[in-house]
């Protein structure tokens, strides 16, 4: 058995119609009722007879679908369904990934979906993967809708050895400011405090910096009249704002905040943010490809993720 996902047009109208119904119907009841349980096979063809849309399929069956609506740089998802049955095994997960790839792939700066303000659910799975809402403000009309986005420009960086992660952290110094957090994940010993030390570098923090295991955060203040790095062990803390009890030297405001084993709490640790996840060669997961690498080298491959309209129009193609 397996899980594959395919780009399709109005051809699979009636399959994704299917999900879609199943989907919506077993949603609580909201007032006034989704539009999506107004579709017709018709009206399907019709969303996909322009981008096309997703199919996802469990050894052969659909079992999630959404339309792909482009508008000027911004990639929109529609009728975004997971058969009832389906949800909670990553399907979603996956499948907006996969869309993600089309639109990074086809020059879209951005996805972008409307959500429900009474699906608290549904609007912290969007969060979860990385959309934030671009407004505080509903969405014109009749329901309490939202719209959220994510940013596109993620951008991946193999590295060979520790020394070439400390230097990655070095030059993603130069892309950091007072006030911003980077949100750092992977596997034991995957270089996540080598590359802080490249990043502290780079700031000119001063003092050792080493793994934050045995302390929730340390502040190194610079030497150059920069912002201070403050290093975070978020194993053990349950959001940003615990750091205002631990009687800091140092605003986060005015400093440049590394949050180790952050993966999962991002979300809670600020809107706007870098996420950074090693990802060590062995993983079955992520293969890399190590053919060219030298005899001895250890490398992982670095995604970097820009969340938030901080970073909207950052080239991160120079790292």
């Amino acid at each position: 058995m397996s899980l594959v996902f395919e780009r399709v047009g109005p051809e699979a109208a009636a399959e994704a119609l299917r999900i879609v119904q199943a989907a919506f119907s077993a949603r609580p009841p909201l007032d006034p009722p989704a539009d999506a349980l107004g579709e017709t096979e018709g009206s399907m063809k019709e969303r996909l007879s322009g981008f096309g849309g997703v199919l996802a399929r469990f050894d052969g069956v659909g079992v999630g679908s959404v339309v792909m609506d482009p508008q000027d740089s911004t990639m929109w998802l529609r009728r975004f369904a997971v058969l009832p049955d389906q949800q909670g095994y990553g399907v979603a997960h996956k499948m907006v990934t996969y869309a993600a790839g089309i639109a990074r792939y086809e020059g879209f700066d951005d996805l972008a979906v409307i959500a429900r303000e009474e699906l608290p659910a549904t609007l912290r799975f969007w969060e979860r993967q990385g959309f934030r809402r671009l407004h505080s403000d509903e969405v014109s009309g009749d329901a309490p809708t939202v719209r959220l986005h994510r940013l596109l420009n993620e951008h991946v960086v193999e590295v060979l050895d520790a020394e070439a992660m400390s230097e990655l952290g070095r030059r993603v110094a130069g892309l950091v400011s007072a006030g911003d957090v980077l949100v750092l994940s992977g596997g034991l010993g995957a270089g996540k405090t080598t590359f802080t030390k490249g990043l502290g570098a780079g700031l000119g923090a001063r003092g050792e910096i080493t793994s934050p295991t045995f302390v929730i955060a340390r502040v190194h203040p610079s030497t150059v009249g920069g912002p201070a790095l403050v290093h975070v062990d978020a194993y053990r803390l349950g959001g940003i704002d615990e750091l205002d009890d631990l009687d800091l030297d140092t605003d986060l405001d005015d400093a440049v905040t590394v949050v180790e084993w952050g993966e999962g709490l991002a979300e809670g640790l600020s809107e706007a943010r870098l996420e950074i996840r090693i990802v060590r060669a062995e993983a079955d997961d992520a293969p890399l490809d190590t053919v060219s690498a030298p005899e001895g080298a250890d490398p992982r491959r670095v995604e970097i993720v820009p969340v938030g309209l901080r970073w909207r129009g950052t080239d991160l193609t120079s790292l």
